[in-house]
């Protein structure tokens, strides 16, 4: 599904303009972003579970070279589905 499938279907389900839509699921989608980035994660029960995990330096190699190169540390988003969500996918 893309994210101008999701605004209609959003626009249908609540009997909102795709504007308004459109508007409600940005909002959603930066809320979503902040209490990543202030708490590193944001639980919607039933539905699953955004969270921020560090990933620490490493090594790796260059496909194309062979050559080994670093790889920084860095903060993912990971989601774990909650039980209404895999219950659903069933």
């Amino acid at each position: 599904m893309t994210k101008n499938a999701l605004v209609e279907f959003i626009a249908a389900k609540a009997g909102l303009t795709k504007a308004d839509a459109a508007r409600a699921l940005e909002a959603t989608l930066e809320g979503i972003e902040n209490g990543l980035k202030k708490e590193g994660k944001v639980s919607l029960v039933g539905f699953g579970t955004f969270s921020a995990k560090k990933r620490a330096a490493r090594e790796g190699i260059n496909p194309l070279t062979k050559q080994p190169l670093k790889i920084p540390a860095k903060t993912v988003a990971s989601f774990k589905a909650g039980s209404k969500l895999k219950d659903a996918l069933n």
